[in-house]
């Protein structure tokens, strides 16, 4: 306990002493022990200050290790100075692992829902024995990498409940045993925690980022948040850190996926975030999880047995266990009125409402969900029967429809002029739909359109500008047309920008400029990119371009690089070259490939010179390589002379893809030492086809071992496919029989790496000559 009167930490007074005491016996100075524990010597020199921070876990048990003292008795002391406040320096948020009980942590309950004591706090709900899955030993990686030292993320991707959570728990055990801590933002909203204190986050912490949509998919704040995260990883003076997150697979699709050419690019740094740092969770289990499970239940745990009488078949095992099962019974045999509140909020959820549902709105929403036999049977208190019905928990704290309370915002004071608008909150009591329902609305019900209460209720009731924007937007393509034109003007008078740039698109498209101008400025003032374009075109259309420029720029600090694009390209199309040159470039410094399309336009214009010149000027400066496009384009007209010059300059400049279609020219010509260099040095340089071209290369010569040890490298590289053709190809070389084994051997390794061993639909994109009749495809040299 901390003595208030000196603001001793004891535990940290202790940790000290054996410490000093250690130092001592060993004789030893504090540098020479800097270089036996590998730590810093300002670490070391801190860790034996009274004023000092409390030292890391992993210092401690460096420190332990090279003075011979005790390490678990030492982490022990760590742990508790750290519970009491850290001696000296404020502790970064979240609390030691050991303090969580998982399902304070969003891992689902599972089974019958028995409480037990023992489990590391009374009444901890007993969770089943655990199966460990390919997927697991990616987080083991991890683990171990930030234990040593190394910050690390991975983000769990899978269905609901397939069990991505309680990966995570498992996986961060290791660490508690290391004194690290764990952080789970949620408080005011987890979108505001995270960006309010991840830069507080201190060494040996676990950021907790369960359903990480709520973070990184924050239309305010997930960009924000991913650059956040992206500085705690690469921060020597922070880490080391392990970042876990988990993500359903359309929030994962959403959030990786390419923008369009020339659209907006919401997820640039999100997307950046994720890339190489997400791991896909099946389903259900495999044969071998299954036989693990097996062995478990027959060990004694009930738990999986109960669940393996049910879901064997299919392999779903961490659904039965987190209850599905029972939520989707509880749907099937609900009352009507229940049911029909049920319906309600899958509609709502899939069509694009958040997750706090209103229940004035349920309730209106509800009544032409109901035949009429069953409306004229309702009472008085239908809707209060109906919501204790939905509320009766399913498996512990799951339930189909459950009351929830959303935090009040908690912002610090900002000035008038940089505070965000205020989003209006539901009056009233708000529920939330069970995730697994909210899944299997979406499937049962994907067809369907809400009936007329839906709507009616959605505009009566619902305030938030995203909800009304989606319903609005879901109203239009159900063809209801009236719900959708005063869905979008409510959004539009609840501040929703795309609203208002929707109604000023209309009220333009009928002819009143003025109206339009009027509205697309609300937009603007709202934060919306398009607006700002919209206007920026109008006024260079009016040849104001002063006033075009400026407004294209302000575009640009809501994330819109897409105006300055098009005035460039009118500005070229003008013949004013050097403008076009400078708003390109511009729109280059914030992501967007202008600069090649001025290239392109110029070649397509007959202007081969101006565009070569052009490329030439901007290859180091362009997201995509205009030497190498337009290489293509010559050569795609036959001028593979011009090609092969482009390609070359291309390839000085190090483009690996230009390297690769010097290459093919090589080999075609038949200098195969200059293609096998060039190959290489595509590979080198980022090009992974270049493997898969030495590969072929060795088939061709019958040189087996080394096609096979190339197929085997390229598949270290994330290119699985290649085992694939290499046991296809294997089958034409004039002895086949010889070779008959080892490609039946490689087809066998290329299923066990997800490739599909029937192999058409894989060849047919590897292979570019075309099919035999047999569906084999058919050898270049042949």
């Amino acid at each position: 306990m901390r003595d208030e009167h000196n603001g001793h930490n004891p535990a940290l007074a202790e940790l000290r002493k054996k410490l000093s005491d250690g130092l001592a016996k060993r004789g030893l100075n504090q540098t020479e022990l800097a270089r036996r524990a590998g730590r810093g010597r300002t670490t070391v020199w801190e860790a034996f200050q009274p004023d000092g921070p409390l030292p890391s876990a992993q210092t401690v048990a460096a420190l332990a290790k090279a003075l011979k003292l005790p390490v678990e008795e030492l982490l022990a002391l760590q742990r508790e100075a750290a519970g009491n406040g850290g001696g000296g320096q404020p502790p970064g948020p979240g609390r030691l692992i050991g303090q969580w009980e998982p399902h304070d942590l969003e891992v689902h309950p599972a089974g019958h829902g028995k409480v037990v004591d023992g489990l590391g706090a009374p009444g901890t709900r007993a969770l089943p024995g655990y199966v460990r899955r390919d997927h697991d030993r990616v987080l083991a990686d991890a683990v171990r990498d930030a234990a040593a030292g190394r910050s690390r993320m991975v983000v769990l991707v899978g269905t609901s409940s397939t069990g991505k959570t309680r990966a995570c728990w498992e996986a961060v055990q290791p660490l508690a045993d290391r004194g690290w801590r764990l952080w789970h933002p949620s408080d005011p909203t987890r979108a505001e925690a995270a960006l309010e204190d991840l830069h507080r986050v201190q060494p040996c912490t676990v950021v907790w980022l369960n359903e990480a949509q709520h973070y990184l998919g924050d239309r305010a704040a997930g960009e924000h948040i991913a650059a956040a995260v992206r500085d705690v990883l690469l921060s020597a003076e922070r880490g080391p850190v392990l970042v876990l997150g988990t993500l359903w697979p359309k929030y994962a699709r959403r959030y990786t996926a390419l923008p369009a050419p020339g659209g907006e690019d919401p997820h640039s740094r999100v997307r950046e975030l994720l890339s190489g740092r997400t791991v896909t969770v099946p389903d259900s289990f495999d044969a071998p999880a299954l036989a693990a499970a097996t062995a478990l239940a027959e060990g004694g745990d009930q738990l999986l047995a109960d669940a393996l009488t049910r879901a064997r078949t299919d392999g779903r095992i961490t659904q039965d266990l987190a209850g599905a099962p029972e939520l989707l019974n509880r749907y099937r045999h609900a009352s009507p009125p229940a049911k029909a509140l049920l319906e309600a909020a899958m509609d709502a959820r899939r069509l694009g409402v958040g997750l706090h549902l209103p229940q004035a709105f349920l309730t209106d929403a509800a009544v032409d969900y109901l035949r009429q036999s069953d409306y004229d049977e309702l009472t008085d208190d239908w809707a209060e029967a109906a919501y204790a019905e939905l509320a009766e928990p399913v498996h512990g704290k799951q339930a189909p429809l459950r009351r929830t309370t959303p935090r009040s915002p908690r912002r610090p004071p900002a000035p008038s002029a940089a505070a965000a608008p205020l989003v209006p909150q539901p009056s009233g009591p708000v529920f939330r739909l069970a995730d697994y329902l909210e899944q299997h609305g979406r499937t049962i019900r994907k067809a369907l359109c809400p009936p007329a209460s839906f709507w009616h209720a959605a505009h009566t009731h619902l305030t938030h500008p995203d909800d009304l924007d989606n319903l609005a937007e879901a109203a239009a393509n159900r063809h209801r047309l009236q719900w959708a034109h005063h869905l979008r003007h409510r959004a539009a008078d609840h501040g929703s920008a795309n609203a208002l740039y929707d109604l000023a698109w209309a009220r333009e498209q009928g002819g009143d400029r003025q109206g339009a101008e009027g509205l697309f400025r609300k937009a603007a003032d709202h934060g919306s990119a398009a607006a700002l374009h919209r206007l920026a075109w109008a006024r260079e259309k009016a040849g104001d371009r002063q006033g075009a420029d400026t407004l294209a720029l302000q575009a640009l600090d809501h994330g819109g690089a897409h105006a300055l694009h098009r005035l460039a390209w009118a500005r070229e199309k003008a013949g004013d070259r050097e403008g076009a040159e400078a708003l390109a470039r511009q729109a280059v410094d914030h992501g967007h490939p202008a600069l090649l399309h001025l290239v392109m336009f110029r070649e397509e214009s007959g202007d081969r010179e101006g565009a070569e010149a052009l490329a030439r000027q901007t290859v180091d400066h362009s997201i995509l390589d205009p030497l190498y496009s337009l290489a293509e384009t010559r050569e795609d007209a036959g001028d593979q002379e011009g090609a092969n010059d482009l390609y070359q300059q291309a390839a000085d400049h190090g483009n690996g893809y230009a390297m690769h279609s010097l290459a093919l020219s090589r080999e075609l010509a038949g200098d195969l030492k200059g293609a096998e260099d060039l190959y290489w040095q595509a590979f080198d340089h980022g090009d992974p086809a270049g493997l898969r071209s030495l590969m072929l290369m060795r088939v061709k010569s019958d040189d087996r071992e080394g096609a096979e040890a190339l197929a085997r490298q390229a598949l270290e590289h994330g290119d699985p496919d290649v085992l694939y053709l290499l046991a296809q190809l294997q089958r034409w070389v004039a002895d086949r029989n010889r070779w008959r084994a080892e490609a039946e051997a490689l087809a066998r390794l290329a299923v066990d790496h997800g490739i599909d061993s029937s192999g058409g639909a894989i060849l047919e994109k590897l292979w570019p000559h075309g099919l035999d009749p047999d569906g084999t495809p058919t050898p270049p040299w042949q």
